[in-house]
This record gives C-alpha cells, structure tokens and sequence, in this order.
C-alpha cells in the first residue's frame, strides 16, 4: 500500500558535509526526521577545540534529536527502537551497521553510496574514482544489508568527472546529486515504484580508506596517472614527493608536452616548473616545501628556482 512520505518516521544516520545536502533536501520535502544519529563531535585543530558534526551542526540548528553515541550498544539500539523509524536513511554515517539495526525499520535502511555500483565499494569511492582517472562516477541509493555496500541498488544517477576536477570538487557536487536522489528514491519507496537490482558481485572493485602514503607520487608513473593522484588525494592525503629525505607537498599540477629522465625539470612554463615523467611531462602549478606555505609554481620559482636539468 502506498503512503506519503510526509507520513513516514525517519532516522537519519550520517557525519560530514557531503551528507548535509540530504538531510536538509529530506527535511526541506516534508519528510519527518525524528532522530539524528552522527559521530561525536570531536577537539579538531591547534586550540583543540572539540567541534561539531556538519551533520550534528544542522540537527541542532533545526532543533532535531541527535544522538551522538561513541560506539553502538544495546543503549543506542534500544533508543532507536524507541523513535520506531518506518526508515532508515544514511550517508555517510562512518560505522558499519549490525544486522538488527538493519532489520528494524520496516522499510529498511537506504543507503547513499558515491559510486556507480558495483563499481568502488569501500570508504572512499569519490576519490579513488577521480585517482583511477575515471571518466565518470555517480551515486547510489541502495537497500542495506551486511556486507559492505553490497545490497541491492533502487536508484543510479550518473555524473562526468571533469578532466581537472578535485575530489573536493567532486565531493561539493555528488552530494547535491545524492541528495536529489535519495529524495527521489523516498518518494518512489513510499509509491511502491521503486524496484531494487541485486549487484553483480562479479564486477566489484573496491575503494579502501586513503592512508597519507596513498598521496605519495612516483616520477616513473605516466603524466596523466600522476596528474590524477593530484587531483585524487586533494584535499585529503594530499599528494608529495621526497627530496633531501622530507616530503615536499604538490597541491596540484597539469598535464604537459615534454620527455626526460623522470623526475628532471624540463624547463619553467610561466605557471610553474615542468617535470618529466614516465610518459610524458607535468607542471608543479601548486606546490609546497617542509615547514614553508603553499605557492604557485610561477612564485614557487622565484625563491627556488628549480633550474632546467636538476632532478627532484
């Protein structure tokens, strides 16, 4: 039987900004959110401040219950028992789900997953799609269940991945595109249109958590797979090379015409030095040295100059 979304009891479960964008489409559709599950805030920076949640940060500013447990616990489960949600929805919420926590909702537990599955299961599949140098990525609405990120998809949106694109790009976008979707999918669910389609296991690839050693860059790689993990790692690893034994940052780079030995620079294009790679040439429009502020490669050279033949 179909039913108003405006009828319907939903928990929301999710923590940074790229899940912001849903939760307020949800509240901004009349969907009634009677509980708001995010991580807890944290001591974030210099002054160690503890900060909240984006997530956190919304529910309290719309006067929502929030709940913010360290771990979940049979106190946390009996608290959302409580709420008798009718649904379940989370973006990126950063735990993994026990299966009674997935049975409880009668409709069950959507989820927003930022690829195209079956492609990129895991932790990071944004960047990772921009580090592969995919040509485009997308969002899923799937049904949860206890593997990860392996539960049958309702809904799939597609979206090109620019050449020169960010993951910090891509995040701002896909989650207004997730947004849109899971609004869409609610909708669909409470008609009785939405079909679900198992995944073919087949096709998995996966999308582990970035580590800081993922930004590492190694000059032998092709210009355009370097490139990518410019952009993939940005804001977050953050990409660098080793030189003289301490890590000199590249915030970011384009690709170039050049051919070296890998890692000589080239010459000084007037955005910054070219840097010869494996299969092409890349320029440092970006970069940062140990203990130094980020610069742009043209201002980079006019305290270092880099000069043509010296190899990094």
């Amino acid at each position: 039987m179909s039913r108003r979304p405006e009828d319907l009891r939903v928990v929301f479960m999710g923590t940074p900004d790229y899940a912001v964008p849903t939760l307020r489409a949800l509240l901004d559709r009349g969907v009634p959110v009677v509980g708001v599950v995010s991580q807890p805030a944290r001591p974030k920076g210099r002054g160690n401040r503890v900060e909240q949640t984006p997530v956190g940060a919304l529910a309290e500013a719309r006067g929502l219950p929030l709940f913010q447990w360290p771990r979940l616990s049979n106190e946390s489960y009996a608290t959302l028992q409580g709420l008798a949600p009718d649904l379940i929805v989370v973006v990126a919420y950063g735990r993994i789900l026990p299966q009674r926590y997935l049975d409880l909702p009668p409709l069950g537990c959507l989820n927003g997953h930022g690829s195209l599955l079956p492609a990129l299961r895991g932790a990071a599949p944004i960047q990772w799609a921009v580090i592969r140098g995919l040509p485009e990525t997308g969002v899923s609405i799937m049904q949860m269940e206890a593997g990860m990120d392996t539960g049958p998809v309702g809904l799939m949106r597609r979206t090109p991945i620019g050449p020169e694109e960010t993951t910090a790009d891509l995040f701002a976008r896909l989650a207004e595109v997730s947004a849109a979707a899971m609004v869409e999918a609610v909708e669909a669910l409470c008609a009785g249109a939405l079909a679900f389609t198992v995944q073919d296991h087949a096709q998995a690839t996966l999308a582990p958590m970035l580590t800081k050693e993922d930004g590492r860059l190694d000059w032998r790689w092709p210009a355009q797979k370097l490139h990518d993990r410019v952009r993939g790692t940005w804001p977050w690893p953050g990409a660098f090379f080793e030189r003289d034994g301490e890590p000199w940052k590249v915030h970011a780079t384009r690709l170039a015409e050049g051919a070296g030995a890998p890692g000589t620079i080239l010459a000084h294009a007037p955005d910054g030095p070219v840097v010869a790679c494996g299969e092409g040439a890349v320029v440092l429009t970006r970069l940062q040295r140990p203990g130094r502020k980020a610069l742009d490669g043209n201002v980079f050279l006019l305290g270092d100059p880099l000069p043509p033949g010296e190899v990094l």
